[in-house]
């Protein structure tokens, strides 16, 4: 058992493609958890949601997340990130991000279809910039 490095959260987090659970605080104090599919784009995670989804409701007020991204088999692997969220509306990098999340966890081939079907209007782009970063390696080591 360990803990991770900056670098080896990145690496983690780029190097497969599991669900991250994304948490936002409603209006009325109450979290909310949402699973999602991610991307790293340098030191940012990008994921899209739909501007009137609960999580999108909640980024707009805040502007502000927590990320827990795990590998559920053994020996365990665990981080998380949290930070301030920027929502792009600009349906072009929308769109173009969409097809590169969805070919990250469908495949290349599918990537396109996931870039017509999540590239729409009223779906934006958020993009997290991880002010705290945290994981364990090998929990169970």
């Amino acid at each position: 058992m360990g803990k991770m490095t900056t670098g080896e959260i990145y690496t983690f987090l780029k190097n497969y493609a599991y669900t991250g659970h994304l948490a936002t605080v409603r209006e009325d104090g109450r979290p909310h958890v949402a699973a999602i599919w991610i991307v790293v784009d340098g030191t940012d995670i990008l994921f899209t949601t739909f501007h009137s989804s609960v999580k999108g409701r909640n980024l707009q007020r805040t502007g502000y997340a927590a990320l827990s991204v795990d590998d559920s088999t053994p020996p365990f692997t665990a981080v998380q990130l949290e930070g301030p969220v920027e929502m792009i509306r600009d349906q072009e990098e929308v769109r173009r991000w969409a097809g590169i999340i969805g070919g990250r966890y469908m495949g290349e081939d599918r990537a396109e279809e996931f870039a017509a079907r999540n590239g729409v209007e009223g779906e934006w782009l958020c993009r997290m910039r991880p002010l705290k970063l945290s994981g364990i390696a090998a929990i169970t080591e």
